[in-house]
């Protein structure tokens, strides 16, 4: 029986016995052996003779031939450095690396700056957005990039040039700066005011701090008969006499005296506080000096009653009930330095602003004058319009009040009939905001140390009313705060107290707002001014 003969291996030792699939037996025949292979010798049976060898044409070395016969390969020769071929095929590895299903592939495209030629760019650009431009019509492309307003021809993100530079126009500067406020949100601060953001949570008492008595007190919407110094002092016409009431100590003094048969329509403190000027129906106008109590010069020449008074330094201007307002120069003998006429009725509200740039007027012909500030020599060719004339409201306007914190801010009020509050710029000459009240405004405060703003009112309420800036939101009413109509308000010199008379001829003071807390050197300081804040209290 014939065997298959062993396979030599590097260290020369003999494997197991195995059949192999092509072996002899496959075929049914045990004497077939592979003389080409010069490694396999076949062993045969001494019976039959051996099969032929073929030939072959490569000459064999004689000593590979010896190793060959007896089955070993020699360690370092070239037999074994011989590849053996197990597989016939071999794969080569994926080249796309293997990725986790929740990263998305990365496009590696630089998508804002990019060296390819436009045309690449607008067609890679269709690519991405699942457009064939190849297939699709040139019709179809053109309306499509109409429609999506992108230029084939064109890229879409460009440089170009910086936008210009702000103006350096100074005048140009300085109106952004005075507008710049106006478009702030409700809340933020602005120069010394502080927002209004959650003051509606803020309790305001309803009952007045103090009451005076003020006998003959007129009951008319036209008059303004209370004013409030920067010395902590209020000024108040009872008939025909004016006292001054010292809010410090509580000492009230009597300024003047005048005729049983007349009384006093206007009064109004000057800037500085020593001088008080006085208003009668026959036209004149009054000056005096408040600490000596003694009348200094009278200025006459209106023809008819002179129903209010505002002061900007040494100017006096007076509002005649024949609608002409005019300007007083009390340092001079000829005190009348212009006249401005603009108004068809009685002039019943009138305030400088604070700078003296701008003064605001309203009258009983339900208009509202803002006029320029600067004062010339009366002539025959003054002119006397005005910058802005305002016919919004329905009523007469006295109700007029610049804005301390941002002054170009002017807020006016109309009377029974009209019961609206206007908001101005008066740089543009812009309505800004509109507030419709539920009574006949007959003044206005606004908050120094908030964006906020009171007003007073007459029938039916007979209230007082607190209001946000710019939300225009009531933050508080105090209802029936007089028996009769509120017909005049002052506020004090530190912002906190309001000051209101009535016909119920009662004077009643009001605590609105709290100023904020000072330093223990800047009230140290302050204290050696007139109008010291620690002494701004009523007692």
């Amino acid at each position: 029986m014939a065997y298959t003969p062993k396979t030599p291996t590097r260290h020369g030792r003999s494997r197991s016995e195995t059949k192999t699939p092509l072996s002899s037996s496959f075929f049914g025949s045990n004497n077939l052996a592979d003389a080409s292979n010069p490694f396999i010798v076949a062993s045969r049976p001494a019976s039959r003779a051996a099969s032929p060898v073929k030939k072959s044409s490569t000459q064999v070395q004689a000593s590979l031939k010896k190793q060959a016969s007896v089955g070993l390969i020699r360690k370092g020769g070239v037999e074994s450095r011989l590849d053996v071929v197990t597989r016939d095929y071999v794969p080569p590895p994926p080249k796309s690396e293997k990725r986790s299903r929740s990263q998305p592939s990365r496009d590696n495209r630089d998508r804002f700056i990019t060296t390819r030629d436009p045309a690449d760019e607008v067609a890679a650009t269709l690519d991405l957005m699942s457009l064939n431009p190849e297939s699709a019509s040139p019709g179809h492309t053109a309306r499509l990039a109409a429609a999506t307003g992108v230029p084939l021809n064109r890229r879409i993100l460009a440089y170009h040039e910086p936008p210009p530079a702000a103006s350096s126009d100074p005048l140009m500067t300085q109106a952004r700066e005075l507008v710049r406020p106006l478009y702030a949100r409700a809340g933020s601060a602005s120069g010394s005011s502080s927002g209004s953001t959650g003051t509606k949570d803020r309790k305001i008492s309803t009952s007045a701090q103090r009451v005076l008595d003020a006998p003959g007190m007129i009951d008319d919407f036209y008059l303004n008969l209370i004013s409030w110094s920067s010395l902590n002092v209020v000024g108040i016409a009872l008939g025909s006499s004016a006292y001054a009431w010292k809010a410090e100590t509580g000492e009230v003094t009597l300024i003047s005296e005048g005729p049983e048969d007349t009384y006093i329509s206007s009064l109004d403190y000057s800037n500085d506080g020593q001088y008080l000027g006085i208003g009668y129906p026959n036209g004149a106008v009054e000056l005096w000096d408040v600490e000596t109590q003694q009348k200094l010069r009278t200025m006459a020449g209106h023809s008819a009653q002179v129903g209010v008074l505002s002061w900007n330094g040494h100017i006096l201007s007076s509002g005649c009930q024949d609608g002409s307002i005019w300007h007083h120069d009390v340092r001079v003998a000829r005190h009348k330095v212009m006249e401005l006429l603009g108004h068809q009725g009685e002039v019943c509200g009138l305030k400088w602003r604070s700078d003296g740039e701008l003064l605001a007027s309203g009258g009983n012909d339900n208009v509202l004058n803002i006029w320029d500030g600067r004062v010339g020599d009366v002539g025959p060719s003054t002119p006397s319009s005005a910058r802005w004339t305002k016919r919004n409201h329905t009523a007469a306007v006295k109700a007029v009040a610049w804005c301390p914190w941002q002054p170009a801010l002017l807020a006016s009020g109309g009377g029974t009939s009209d019961a609206t509050v206007h908001i101005w710029n008066t740089t543009t000459g812009a309505r800004l905001h509109s507030l419709v009240t539920p009574a006949q405004i007959s003044s206005i405060q606004w908050s120094p140390h908030r964006k906020e703003f009171l007003t007073t009112h007459g029938y039916p309420t007979n209230a007082i009313m607190v209001h946000s800036y710019p939300s225009m939101d009531k933050i508080a009413e105090i209802k029936d705060a007089h028996d009769s109509r509120v017909l005049f308000s002052a506020i004090s010199p530190n912002g906190e107290l309001v000051c209101t008379a009535a016909g119920d001829e009662n004077l009643k003071f009001w605590k609105i707002w709290e100023a904020p807390k000072m330093k223990k050197k800047e009230a140290k300081d302050s204290r050696k001014g007139s109008t010291a804040v620690g002494i701004l209290g009523i007692r």
